[in-house]
C-alpha cells in the first residue's frame, strides 16, 4: 500500500491550530475608563483599564501624566472588585483641565508583557 500525504491544506490548518494558543499569550487593552481620546468634564478618581485576560498586579503598571510630563497617579495599581482582568490607579485629587497620558504595562499571569499608552483631556 502506498504512503498516504496529508493535503497541504490540512498540514497548515493543523499547524495553525497548534500555533493559535501562542497568539493569544499576550494579555491585550480591551477597555479604558476614560477612554482613549476621551474628553471628560471633571478629572475622574481613577483610571481603569480592563484586559483580555487575567494578570498579575505587583507585575504590572499604569503611570498617568499631565502636559509638563509629572505623575498625577498615586497609590500604584490595583485589581478591580477582585477582577485579574481589570486594574485601576489612584489619581491625585483636582486634577486641572488639561490632557493627561496614560502609559501602561500588563503582565499576564504566565508572565508575557503587553503596553501600551493613550491620552485623554479633562475639560474642554
Amino acid at each position: 500500500m502506498p504512503p498516504r500525504f496529508i493535503p497541504s491544506a490540512w498540514l497548515a490548518a493543523g499547524v495553525l491550530c497548534l500555533l493559535s494558543p501562542l497568539a493569544h499569550a499576550h494579555a491585550g487593552l480591551k477597555a479604558a475608563l476614560p477612554a482613549a481620546n476621551a474628553v471628560v468634564a471633571t478629572a475622574p478618581a481613577q483610571v481603569e483599564l480592563s484586559f483580555s485576560q487575567a494578570l498579575e498586579p505587583a507585575l504590572s503598571r499604569i503611570e498617568v501624566r499631565n502636559a509638563a510630563g509629572e505623575r498625577v497617579d498615586r497609590d500604584g495599581v490595583h485589581a478591580i472588585g477582585g477582577n485579574a482582568q481589570r486594574l485601576g490607579v489612584a489619581l491625585k485629587p483636582s486634577l486641572p483641565p488639561g490632557t493627561y497620558r496614560v502609559d501602561w504595562q500588563a503582565a499576564s499571569v504566565d508572565t508575557h508583557r503587553t503596553k501600551g499608552n493613550f491620552s485623554f483631556q479633562v475639560g474642554k
